[in-house]
């Protein structure tokens, strides 16, 4: 039996954090769905097959890994895609308690499917998606913390 996990996030867009992440997954798992959700709480720059597009792009060296998107509970992605696992990011203590809400009420959803975190590399424990637009909004340089697609299409949407 294949070992599934589903790595969630709004990747918005996509860092070289996120790209560490899934890049170890895939290293661990026989399939990774990467998988865009919608965050209500949250306002996008970038469309749900914008950012599928770009992790397409960048993760084309990974043939395990596969991009979508849901609009719905993750527990109900994961059992249509028969993952058991959900693979989180962890850069510091404050993503903890976040996560351990999350995970907590995901095992009470399903109580079959399981959460591994991993610690981000520590050259990105500080990178998020929103300090990254915030910096590529003012137009610095943004190449070391995002691949080159990404720094391409947030350029683009600063010149709209």
């Amino acid at each position: 039996m294949a070992s599934i996990a589903v790595c969630p996030g709004s990747f918005d867009p996509i860092t070289n954090g996120h790209l560490d992440i899934i890049q170890r997954g895939a290293k661990i798992f026989d399939k990774v769905y990467v998988v865009v959700l919608s965050n209500s709480s949250k306002k996008p720059l970038f469309s749900v097959e914008e950012r599928k597009e770009l992790i397409s792009e960048v993760i084309t060296h990974l043939p395990n890994v596969e991009v979508d998107s849901y609009n719905g509970l993750l527990v109900d992605y994961a059992k249509e895609r028969d993952a058991k696992a959900i693979l989180r990011g962890l850069r510091a203590v404050s993503d903890f308690e976040y996560e351990m809400q999350i995970t907590s009420m995901n095992r009470v959803l399903d109580e079959n499917l399981e959460t591994f975190f991993m610690m981000t590399n520590s050259q990105y424990s500080f990178l998020s998606s929103s300090i990254v637009k915030e910096v590529a909004k003012y137009e610095a340089d943004i190449s070391d913390l995002v691949p080159p697609a990404v720094e391409a299409a947030l350029k683009a949407k600063r010149m709209k």
